[in-house]
């Protein structure tokens, strides 16, 4: 394929007002959720699209110090000139002409993972084929599955009976699984986790931790012990990063526990994702594709994971495109059954009472025409060629970048 334009949109979606969330030693301040929104065409006019976003990983937005609107920038300057005219006789060639630009590692794997995913969704037009049946051509025994079971990831710095409340809508909505963020103090985290395990009964609970246990060294490496116990022993279906996302030997000790730990989306590069699923310290490996270089990335993580106790189970906390683009992945590859579905406020596909969404994020679901094939919490791939789904470009008008961060810290004295 010829690539013809790269092009990069920063876009903003607020939230108004801004809402502030207590946790255990400080609040945490949300003022809009920010999107990259990548646009690939070639020289005959078939385009690709990708999202890059700010990651969810704790304590610090992705591009640390760095804005989403930067990243835009790089995808309009460096990017584009890498890219622009070149053949590309197979998608990875992309990674190799980003990778011989000046720009620093993070931003080449961000660039990376967004051009890859783009890049297959023009391959997939072009052969009029979704993606998951060329990731399964690609890769000799794979037999794609598009029916796919979501867990609703929500619940952010609540009442543990907040957190009942919401989990028993997410049941009844009938999600495999009810993921919360805690953090509100030692005694709330475990009256939370009491009060899931009495609550659901067809539902899995989860724990997204977020290293919030670590935030300000506030509960100390005893009480985080001490709460991963009480969570497994709860019936917690997984713990996601308890210790900070680098710090190995903590994996490893809490790992030996017996609790089924989660954590790699904020793994730096595809290696480091490899390489964690390796140490034997997590059950649940969490790659992403818009964060590990696409598609092409992320294949050697799920290979790595193949035949061993841990699953891979991609992250996804952005739009319904990204969900498509991780949902793709899913579906292609064998032993990968399960998908993050991040629920915002006003959800099209989520009628209920009370709301349980985490927070507003419109532009999650107004990037879309159409919405996404979800019953009862399970997930239909699209069938058609590409992601399967095209993207509303209105959103260009509609969601101009609002310059500042996304959220912020704000820490107790």
């Amino acid at each position: 394929m010829e690539i013809a334009t790269v092009s990069g949109y920063a876009l903003s979606s607020p939230i108004d007002p801004v809402q502030d969330r207590p946790f255990h030693g400080g609040t945490r301040r949300l003022h809009k959720r920010d999107v990259v929104l990548v646009v690939v065409e070639t020289r005959d006019g078939t385009r690709g699209f990708a999202t890059a976003g700010a990651s969810s990983s704790a304590m610090r937005e992705y591009f640390e110090g760095d804005s989403q609107g930067t990243f835009a920038d790089v995808v309009n300057d460096t990017v584009a000139d890498a890219l622009e005219g070149e053949t590309l006789e197979e998608i990875a060639d992309a990674a190799t002409h980003i990778r011989a630009t000046s720009l620093p590692a993070h931003l080449q794997i961000e660039a990376i993972s967004a051009i890859d995913v783009a890049l297959y969704d023009i391959r997939g037009k072009e052969l009029g084929a979704p993606i998951y049946e060329l990731l399964a051509a690609e890769n000799d025994g794979w037999e794609p599955t598009t029916e796919i079971p979501l867990y609703a990831s929500a619940g952010m710095y609540m009442e543990p009976e907040g957190y009942a409340e919401q989990a028993a809508v997410i049941e009844d909505a009938g999600f495999f699984g009810y993921k919360y963020r805690p953090g509100i103090g030692p005694d709330g985290d475990r009256q939370t986790v009491d009060l899931l395990a009495e609550t659901l009964s067809e539902t899995e609970f989860m724990l997204d931790v977020h290293t919030w246990w670590k935030l300000g060294e506030a509960y100390g490496e005893d009480v985080v012990t001490e709460l991963v116990e009480h969570a497994a022993d709860s019936g917690a279906y997984w713990i996601e990063e308890p210790v900070e996302p680098t710090d190995r030997e903590g994996y490893c000790r809490l790992a030996e526990t017996g609790a089924p730990l989660a954590g790699g989306e904020s793994e730096e590069t595809p290696t480091s994702l490899v390489e964690l699923g390796e140490t034997g310290s997590v059950t649940f490996l969490q790659g992403d594709v818009r964060h590990h270089e696409g598609f092409t990335g992320c294949l050697p993580a799920i290979e790595s994971c193949r035949g061993r106790d841990v699953e891979f189970v991609p992250h996804n906390f952005g739009t319904w495109l990204g969900l498509i683009a991780n949902a793709h992945l899913v579906a292609a590859a064998p032993e990968v059954r399960l998908l993050e579905y991040p629920v915002f406020e006003n959800d099209p596909l989520i009628d209920a009472e009370p709301d349980p969404g985490m927070y507003p994020f419109e532009l999650a679901f107004d990037i879309f025409e159409g919405e996404p094939a979800v019953d009862d919490g399970q997930l239909t791939v699209p069938d058609g060629p590409g992601l399967g789904f095209e993207v509303d470009l209105d959103v260009l008008e509609e969601y101009p970048f609002i310059e500042g961060p996304w959220t912020e810290f704000q820490y107790d004295e």
